[in-house]
């Protein structure tokens, strides 16, 4: 999809929302999303926590390190 049909797709889509808190919200929503400059919230991490990040990620390409989507939703179920 082009760029140009995205933005009259989008614009049509707003057009039709009368609901002014989900308007609200996809605003800030895009605003964040536009003024967020890629690599921003990497930066922003401490050297403790990027370490961190790293090492969760290098555990998870190991299948026994995984839990499954089953359990996380037992275990954390007063939240969802």
């Amino acid at each position: 999809m082009s760029t140009l049909k995205l933005k009259r797709d989008f614009h049509k889509l707003i057009d039709s929302i009368d609901n002014e808190q989900l308007l609200s919200a996809f605003y800030a929503l895009l605003k964040r999303k536009a003024e967020n400059e890629e690599g921003k919230l990497w930066q922003n991490l401490t050297a403790e926590q990027r370490n961190a990040l790293k090492n969760a990620f290098q555990e998870s390409e190991h299948a026994e390190n995984l839990v499954g989507h089953d359990t996380v939703r037992k275990k954390f179920k007063k939240w969802l």
